[in-house]
């Protein structure tokens, strides 16, 4: 799959999909969707929520093409309007306050799903399942400056945070995906299984 930041639209469909044309709109949709979705989706690891901030983010495309300049490909434009989404969900009060009640669940014996199993050995090469398993802000960070290609600074100015933030969830991150790949039997293996 094409990352999304290369991807780039002719400027004659640009024109025509910014005037309306239904046709052009479906063009651009067909060349940027499944790379937006897949960025999205390791953002925010959640199928309901995934779904609704892809959406948001192609209204959003949609209503602003007309301030698209052209100076980058449509795709690393794109690319920041569907991260801002992903970075103002989880800063949301509301997605805290969830998060506060489902520990408190946690803690008060109710059925909660462990926040990682054991994996079989098919299982252990997965990565979208290692990554699924880091907090969301931890899995931004990582995909952000793993494979977005973000500097410290970047994602340090994208989360409102500092430089040290991004670096320290970042080698967090590294430690659990480390102990998630690490075979049966060591003691990292048995680290992934603890909350």
């Amino acid at each position: 799959m094409t990352r999304l930041v290369e991807i780039n639209v002719p400027e004659a469909v640009l024109a025509l999909a910014r005037v309306g044309d239904a046709g052009a709109q479906e063009l651009i949709y067909t060349a940027v969707a499944p790379a937006t979705l897949t960025l999205i989706r390791r953002f925010v690891g959640h199928g309901a929520v995934c779904e609704d901030l892809f959406q948001d983010t192609m209204v959003t495309l949609y209503e602003r093409l007309a301030q698209f300049r052209g100076e980058a490909p449509l795709g690393a434009w794109l690319r920041q309007i569907a991260i801002s989404k992903c970075l103002m969900y989880l800063r949301s009060p509301w997605r805290r306050a969830r998060l506060c009640l489902a520990a408190l669940d946690r803690d008060s014996g109710a059925a909660a799903l462990p926040l990682a199993t054991a994996p079989s050995c098919a299982e252990a090469l997965d990565v979208e399942r290692a990554l699924a398993h880091l907090a969301p802000t931890a899995r931004a960070v990582v995909w952000l400056y793993e494979v977005e290609g973000y500097s410290h600074e970047e994602i340090a100015r994208s989360f409102g945070r500092s430089v040290s933030f991004s670096k320290s969830q970042l080698a967090r991150a590294h430690v659990r995906l480390r102990a998630w790949f690490a075979p049966p039997g060591t003691e990292s293996h048995a680290q992934r299984i603890r909350p």
